[in-house]
């Protein structure tokens, strides 16, 4: 059976991801900074994991041993309430937590597994990226660690698609669209566009299994729209 790497996996996109994998037949290597009732009931193999830090992820990669996957699913992710991330409350301690969830974490692990998504026969590496990160679409400032987070990461798959082309190795980058999950639980009225992370999930799915090597480094929506950086 194929296998697939899901970040962020005890909670909203990612479990949801994973939930949606083990059911299409993949051996599904599900892993979060916590373990408890959500990841378990996945009747998958679960792993901790801290994007954040190298330590995790050198352990992580030992634990899971040399094996080939397919697909690499970056979808661990951190957001601030707006309030905490505006002009006014912007701190460099806010910075470095969000750019090391949503920024640093899906390079450095990309970076380590490499060796085993090459072992795959058309291996695919993903980011959960998000349309605020777009440059072109900001028409309405506020969320600057967030932003720049997804900005940043937006830039860095770009690279990793050029670097990696060569190597047979699809990168694509992802955008959920609004859905309700922990990230915007207590933020603003999500409004009647908000999905749940199973909705949002499907339509994901739908876009990344039609994407291959053609596609490599470019940025989509849910819906199948490719999105301006």
């Amino acid at each position: 059976m194929p296998i697939a790497v899901v970040t962020g996996a005890n909670s909203g996109i990612g479990h949801a991801f994973a939930k949606l994998l083990v059911c299409e037949g993949y051996t599904v290597i599900a892993a979060d900074m916590t373990i408890t009732g959500p990841i378990q009931d996945l009747g998958c193999e679960t792993h901790q994991l801290d994007v954040t830090s190298p330590s995790s992820i050198t352990t992580f990669k030992a634990t899971i041993a040399r094996r080939p996957i397919d697909i690499l699913l970056n979808i661990a992710g951190a957001m601030s309430l707006p309030a905490k991330d505006s002009l006014e409350a912007v701190t460099l301690q806010g910075l470095e937590k969000t750019f090391g969830v949503n920024t640093y974490g899906p390079l450095l692990l990309t970076q380590a597994l490499l060796p085993y998504v090459l072992l795959a026969k058309e291996p695919k590496v993903v980011v959960m990226s998000s349309r605020m990160g777009s440059i072109a679409d900001n028409s309405s400032g506020g969320q600057y660690a967030y932003r720049a987070s997804k900005a940043a990461v937006n830039a860095i798959f770009k690279s990793l698609a050029v670097d990696l082309e060569r190597k047979g190795v699809a990168v694509v980058l992802l955008h959920p669209g609004i859905v309700k999950t922990n990230l915007t639980a207590g933020g603003e009225d999500l409004g009647n566009q908000a999905v749940e992370p199973e909705q949002a999930v499907q339509d994901l799915w739908s876009v990344l299994k039609g994407k291959g090597m053609d596609d490599s480094g470019r940025w989509w929506h849910r819906n199948g729209e490719e999105l301006p950086w």
